[in-house]
């Protein structure tokens, strides 16, 4: 693993909002969940407690619905076909399913995404340059959508990319496998134990 400053890190946490992850939020609700996701929390948890320890930051993208006249969200095709129970007040600006999980909460950084990679049309470049960071350690979900496209992106900007393997996952195992090992050929690819390791020692 190549080594890195701590100052000029961040611990990019995908989508850990509670509309994704808490029984009462949008997914809870209605039954969207797999194991590999909810084991998590505590492991980025471990991560983020270092981070903040070493002097690292935390930066939090929240998957956004934002929504249009009378309350109605925006909600592309494909997602709407995907995620049919997806509706008013669900992933919305301020709500409480659109906020980072207590569990990793605070954010030193938080950005509002509208597709899979949190650069599509928002401040992700930009605040991350001002705060001079050079290397991204992701984690979060899901692998295969908004981490890897995220990733994809923060790569042709020239950000030193680490995905965490055991740090992000999928709702399907395969999906998962496959998309790490795709990611493999722009990124390093290493594990909580291996990030621990590194900012502790």
């Amino acid at each position: 693993m190549e080594r890195f400053e701590p100052s000029k890190t961040g611990l990019v946490l995908v989508d850990m909002q509670n509309d994704f992850l808490h029984p009462e939020g949008a997914y809870g609700r209605n039954g969207q969940s797999a194991a590999a996701i909810a084991a998590l929390p505590p492991r980025l948890k471990n991560v983020a407690d270092a981070m903040r320890a070493a002097g690292g930051w935390i930066v939090s993208t929240h998957f956004t619905l934002v929504p249009g006249k009378g309350g109605e969200p925006f909600i592309s095709p494909h997602l709407k076909k995907l995620r049919p129970f997806l509706g008013r007040g669900d992933f919305a600006p301020g709500s409480f399913g659109h906020r980072l999980i207590d569990d990793l909460a605070p954010a030193d950084l938080t950005v509002e995404k509208v597709a899979f990679s949190a650069f599509f049309q928002s401040r992700l470049e930009w605040v991350l340059n001002r705060a001079g960071l050079e290397t991204l350690i992701f984690g979060g979900i899901v692998t295969n959508g908004g981490v890897a496209s995220t990733v994809r992106d923060a790569h042709v900007r020239d950000f030193h990319c680490i995905v965490l393997s055991d740090g992000c996952a999928a709702f399907k195992q395969a999906a998962h496998d496959d998309t790490i090992g795709s990611l493999s050929t722009i990124a390093e690819i290493a594990t909580v134990d291996d990030i621990l390791a590194k900012l502790k020692g």
